[in-house]
């Protein structure tokens, strides 16, 4: 794998899913989590708010053609409650999301976000309304998520945004996945477990 890179900021256009308490399974169904790998889990994200059960598109606001390519998931409170399946984050991941802005996260989907390198960063209610406002109404509108500086800007507006300081600094200083860190220290382990008496 290698030493990651370190992740100071992210850009890219938005798209606001909107509702509070939007859980696991709405992110992805129960249905997808049969998987043996990740791969392909990226088509399945909202799968059941996007399509009907004849496979007809519902036009889910992912889907629609100004929100085509949207990197920054913008969402209201709580989002990624319910049960704690590390398939939400990668499917978000592999639809092409690379950070999440909103009012509140679930703490386990925050921390299986953060191990992918997807930053969560939280904005008061107020000034991600706003923010919303803009990705609806300039949906190609460039947004940059700082996480060193702790800032949304879009255009010439700059908003605050805060993250917990344990992971901005393993997003900062690209230790953010621990089983990249066991493989960075693989020397180590292997001494460790030849010294151990019981091995």
């Amino acid at each position: 794998m290698g030493t990651i890179n370190a992740i100071t900021q992210v850009t890219g256009t938005g798209v606001f899913v909107r509702g509070d308490d939007i859980d696991t399974d709405r992110i992805i169904p129960a249905t997808f989590l049969r998987c043996v790998t990740f791969d392909g889990l990226g088509e399945c994200a909202f799968h059941g708010e996007r399509f009907r059960e004849d496979g007809t598109s519902r036009d889910h606001i992912v889907d629609q053609p100004q929100h085509q390519g949207a990197s920054i998931l913008v969402v209201d409170e709580n989002f990624g409650c319910g049960s704690s399946r590390e398939h939400a984050p990668q499917a978000l991941m592999r639809f092409g999301f690379k950070a999440i802005v909103g009012g509140s996260f679930a703490d386990i989907f925050f921390g299986n976000s953060t191990t992918l390198g997807i930053p969560c960063v939280c904005m008061e209610s107020q000034d991600r309304a706003r923010l919303a406002r803009m990705v609806q109404d300039t949906p190609d509108a460039e947004i940059t998520v700082n996480i060193d500086a702790l800032t949304i800007t879009v255009g010439t507006e700059t908003l605050p945004v805060t993250l917990r300081n344990s992971a901005r600094q393993a997003l900062l200083s690209g230790r953010y996945d621990p089983l990249n860190q066991l493989i960075e220290a693989k020397e180590k382990v292997a001494e460790t477990a030849s010294a151990l008496s019981y091995v």
